[in-house]
């Protein structure tokens, strides 16, 4: 949870979104919140658009152009239910609920989600990122963020759901590069269970 007031990001303790507290900021008992002097925002994609349009940062991540922010909201729009449902679906199939059960993966529900999510990265790549460096043009957007954390979640169980995509993995590359260390430091979580799935 993040606070401007004190400009500190930090995940919440195990539960405290169950809190009086926390469910006064979001009845839902979800993360992500912000609160920005007193206003309270939840919702990734709301909270991306008020940061990007509020505060002082590059153009790029959410453009003034109409029509190059058309595309960015386009995106966000669509990824809800397509990119983050797909990818976080195998990601709780193949991570999460194994690991809450102590049951090995249904192998039957996985592979149909993961067929799923090889419909949308079809349309990923065919409808967002055609021929372009990023997914709505040539630079670096909000869209392209929310993207690789999705497209990312699969790799918890050792599963990169774009081996076979050299397309998105060019994406997924100049992604890595834009952002730099920052890249690594927000999956760091996930490569550590990579490297306990590989065991």
């Amino acid at each position: 949870m993040e606070t401007a007031e004190s400009s500190q990001m930090r995940e919440p303790l195990y539960d405290e979104q169950r809190s009086p507290e926390f469910t006064k900021l979001n009845p839902n008992q979800k993360v992500p919140v912000i609160v920005d002097n007193g206003f309270v925002l939840t919702e990734s994609v709301a909270i991306l658009k008020y940061l990007a349009t509020k505060y002082d940062v590059p153009q790029f991540w959410y453009p003034l152009d109409s029509m190059k922010r058309a595309k960015v909201d386009e995106y966000m729009a669509w990824q809800h239910t397509n990119v983050r449902y797909h990818a976080a679906k195998v990601f709780i199939l193949e991570v999460l609920v194994p690991r809450m059960t102590g049951q090995p993966t249904d192998e039957t529900k996985l592979n149909k989600a993961l067929a799923e999510l090889n419909g949308t990265l079809n349309i990923l790549e065919s409808m967002f990122l055609k021929d372009q460096t990023f997914l709505c043009g040539d630079e670096i957007t909000l869209a392209d963020l929310l993207a690789i954390c999705e497209l990312m979640q699969p790799l918890g169980a050792n599963r990169d759901i774009l081996k076979d995509r050299p397309k998105l993995i060019s994406w997924r590359n100049r992604v890595q590069s834009a952002l730099g260390k920052t890249f690594d430091d927000v999956h760091s979580f996930l490569y550590q269970l990579r490297d306990k799935a590989r065991l």
